[in-house]
């Protein structure tokens, strides 16, 4: 695929995600544009052609995808813990507005990140689950509920006229990242992280660049005639294809960065009914800010979740570019050079 004559916009291209996905697609020689709440000079400085808005608000998205050829829909709201208001508000109005703009501006391919939480209720362990599992009756967060209704949605508009994909990455991780490792490791530090449930659970992980490279991947599948049924329409988990113990990778990066071993644990069934308790208190009480646990937080904790990756090697040609140790050490150099 000749990306040289592609315009291209990705919606959150100022996040952690997204910022890799533009920096590969101007690798790759593409017209590239980002859209986003807030300035972003480093992109510009690339050459980057940044957009300031919101994603609640149609017309600007109309805009921007205005003589766009594809999009990639990185952008959401995530965490733990908040409003459903707030959820719903971006991570569904503002994903159908983005679909919305596509089919108006007659753009031939949409990529969207969900996640792997919509597969599941986190209350379980999850190991080598497929794409054909179907989605669960319930979710924990409103995280995971509403990127899977957006999911679905724009699923359900795969056409002749606009292509679709939804990617999975689990747990993205790397240099740059202003929120997984970060909160860890200052979790770490103040001694407020305990194992919870088995501390040989196993968990999937998505280095960063394997993450980006996926969506440009899907994204070239979705554009070639020979390849694009295989793929539109559909969902994919994407991973490092490396299942790690979650509490001895995290103990590991806590030695390298001289940051005390957890060794208190709890189990997942206290964890989950403090969860209950304190989500009972910090929604009255919403000035409190943020709980420590909730019941989501404990399912992701205390159990295995790690997915079969088979669908996206066979489909659209995943396959890892940074091997996990790898980039382990790329994130330690990062962390040390900050």
């Amino acid at each position: 695929m000749n990306w040289k004559d592609k315009n291209v916009i990705v919606f959150g291209g100022g996040g952690f995600l997204g910022r890799y996905i533009v920096e590969q697609l101007l690798e790759l020689g593409a017209q590239v544009s980002s859209f986003g709440r807030s300035k972003q000079p480093e992109l510009e400085a690339l050459g980057v052609d940044v957009i300031c808005g919101d994603m609640r608000d149609s017309k600007s998205v109309d805009n921007a995808c205005s003589g766009k050829e594809m999009v990639f829909l990185t952008a959401a709201k995530a965490g733990v813990w908040g409003k459903w208001n707030e959820y719903y508000c971006i991570n569904v109005l503002g994903a159908e507005n983005v679909l919305n703009a596509c089919k108006k501006n007659q753009v031939k391919s949409l990529i969207y990140t969900s996640s792997p939480s919509v597969a599941y209720s986190a209350e379980k362990d999850i190991e080598n689950m497929d794409e054909n599992n179907p989605y669960p009756e319930k979710y924990l967060g409103n995280y995971p509920k509403s990127k899977a209704i957006a999911e679905k949605m724009i699923l359900a508009a795969n056409s002749k006229s606009l292509k679709t994909v939804s990617l999975r990455p689990h747990l993205i991780w790397g240099p740059r990242d202003p929120h997984l490792i970060p909160r860890v490791m200052e979790a770490g530090r103040n001694g407020k992280l305990m194992i919870v449930g088995n501390e040989k659970s196993k968990v999937d992980m998505t280095y960063v660049v394997n993450g980006a490279s996926a969506h440009i991947k899907a994204a070239e599948a979705l554009n070639d005639a020979e390849r694009c049924g295989n793929v539109e329409g559909k969902a994919y988990f994407i991973s490092d294809d490396a299942p790690v113990e979650l509490w001895t990778w995290i103990n590991q990066l806590f030695e390298k960065n001289g940051i005390p071993q957890i060794k208190k644990s709890l189990s997942y069934k206290k964890a989950y009914g403090i969860g209950i308790v304190l989500e009972g208190i910090y929604k009255c009480l919403p000035f409190l800010g943020e709980p420590r646990m909730t019941r989501f937080i404990a399912g992701q904790l205390g159990h295995s979740h790690y997915f079969d990756i088979s669908a996206a090697k066979r489909d659209f040609g995943y396959s890892i570019v940074v091997d996990p140790n790898a980039g382990l050490d790329n994130l330690l150099k990062s962390i040390k050079s900050t």
